[in-house]
């Protein structure tokens, strides 16, 4: 009995002392960084064939407002993931024109809420792309840059993929040689 009574202090103050987790702060602007793309066949509901894409990165977003609700009668934000495409031409990258087939339209990451006081946000996200009018045959080499707006229009870092040859299906990130 007597040593019941030192034993359960020491196991509550040890409990205590464990569940005293330090809060983690991040900042209130964003931060992106390229994971990876994967280059796929894919084919429409008509079985016609394309090349797709899928861009996966990190995120954090220390005061948790990233993304956007659907728009409504106000097509203002419709965006907050903006891109800019590079195609290797002569071993040097160059930014297409807006007009170029493979440019990608901006997108919107979905609206994200966290309950709570932590309104930190911490995730993956993926970006799929089909390559309509890209010839299959052609092999062409293209990057991308990128950066995300939260809804205080804090504007992230700018990440930028590795080199991605779309002719060549396969998953590509910073760490393969090309």
């Amino acid at each position: 009995m007597r040593k019941i009574k030192y034993i359960l202090p020491v196991i509550i103050i040890f409990t205590a002392f464990m569940a005293c987790k330090k809060i983690e702060i991040l900042p209130d602007t964003p931060k992106i960084e390229f994971t990876s793309f994967i280059v796929f066949d894919t084919t429409d509901i008509l079985g016609n064939a394309y090349k797709g894409g899928r861009l996966n990165f990190y995120f954090e977003d220390g005061d948790g407002d990233l993304g956007l609700k659907q728009p409504s009668g106000n097509y203002s934000d419709t965006a907050n993931l903006f891109f800019t495409l590079y195609r290797k031409t002569e071993g040097q990258f160059t930014e297409v024109p807006e007009d170029d087939f493979l440019n990608p339209s901006d997108y919107r990451i979905p609206y994200m809420d966290r309950e709570g006081q932590n309104k930190i946000l911490k995730g993956t996200i993926t970006v799929s792309f089909l390559y309509i009018f890209y010839d299959v045959d052609d092999t062409d080499t293209v990057k991308y840059e990128f950066f995300v707006k939260d809804r205080e229009l804090n504007t992230s870092n700018t990440a930028v993929t590795c080199e991605i040859p779309l002719s060549v299906n396969g998953k590509y990130t910073s760490e393969d040689p090309l």
